[in-house]
């Protein structure tokens, strides 16, 4: 089965951490995001993927040098400009030869979900179109939908203003989607498939959603992005695991981590502090210095306090300085 994966953003909300390194190509538990969505798509069914692509596919390319990823064929789709979700989704499908039943994912999410579940369950519906949700406590930030006891989509809300939501079960980001679907969509035009494609094929009774408890997350903020790799070092995620520090990591021996991961290339000094916190390929922590929950891309320097803060590849820390809440360089 053939899927496209949405990969076009500019991660603005990881800056700096984004400034040279694209979204699904930062490291969760020591493996970029792409290659762990990849995984899940292969456990489900999927043997071949386009990456729905914006800018900088050269980071993506040399990540998968011979197109394969766990038995998966990658492909690469460049848009020649910005088309929104549904008007990716169509760019890739034509290029890739889409003509059959397909799965879609956003490239900044990472669950646990069957996706051989979820192609079943759209199946047995005869659904145009099948979306995985799951249930939140606010679901204004989301696109939500209302359900009937069959499980056809009879709304769907893109991000609806606090309190006026129809449910608390939101769009988790993976579809599964008939060829059809791409008819709806004008080729080379910037279109939503929340807002415009998605309450369509709902007025047509041809939408359906399949509601899971399984782990999810959207790393797309650095809060989330670093529990993302905490939740991979704890063993919360199903088929993930990973140790907290990289073969390639250099860590003095008195150096004291706690709920942290140190990737390959990166240094911890002696008598430095981690606690919940990621330092990320060649990022540095100079001896004595304290990180509390925060991403270090730069380098911090000895005796150091840093907490909740993102330094990004190009941003520094100086020795004995004290930072809290900061991003830096500033996005």
């Amino acid at each position: 089965m053939q899927a496209v994966v949405l990969v076009g953003g500019f991660g603005t909300r990881l800056r700096p951490l984004t400034a040279s390194v694209p979204k699904p190509m930062l490291p969760v538990g020591h493996v970029p995001i792409i290659a762990r969505l990849i995984a899940g798509l292969a456990r489900g069914g999927v043997d071949d993927v386009t990456l729905a692509l914006g800018f900088k596919p050269e980071p993506f390319r040399a990540a998968f040098p011979d197109d394969h990823y766990h038995g998966v064929r990658v492909r690469y789709a460049v848009e020649p400009e910005p088309l929104d979700t549904a008007g990716a989704i169509r760019f890739a499908a034509d290029a890739s030869g889409i003509t059959d039943t397909f799965v879609v994912a956003n490239g900044d999410v990472l669950t646990d979900l069957d996706v051989g579940h979820l192609v079943r369950r759209h199946r047995q519906c005869a659904a145009e179109a099948t979306i995985h949700v799951i249930a939140v406590d606010d679901p204004s930030a989301f696109g939500v939908v209302d359900l009937d006891e069959s499980g056809r989509v009879r709304r769907f809300v893109e991000k609806p203003p606090p309190g006026t939501a129809p449910s608390n079960l939101i769009n988790a980001g993976t579809y599964v989607l008939e060829a059809s679907v791409l008819a709806r969509i004008p080729s080379g035009q910037r279109v939503s498939i929340e807002r415009a494609t998605f309450p369509a094929v709902a007025a047509d009774d041809g939408l359906f959603a399949v509601a899971t408890d399984d782990y999810w997350l959207d790393t797309g903020r650095p809060e989330t992005y670093l529990q993302a790799n905490l939740d991979v070092l704890s063993g919360r995620r199903r088929h993930d695991h990973c140790s907290a520090v990289d073969d390639g990591a250099d860590v003095a021996a008195d150096a004291e981590l706690v709920d942290s991961l140190v990737g390959g290339g990166a240094r911890v000094g002696s008598g430095a502090r981690l606690g919940r916190t990621v330092v990320l390929p060649g990022a540095s922590v100079g001896a004595d210095a304290e990180v509390v929950e925060s991403l270090v891309a730069g380098r911090v320097g000895a005796g150091a306090v840093v907490r909740q803060c993102v330094i990004g590849s190009d941003g520094s820390v100086a020795a004995g300085e004290r930072l809290d809440g900061v991003k830096r360089p500033a996005p």
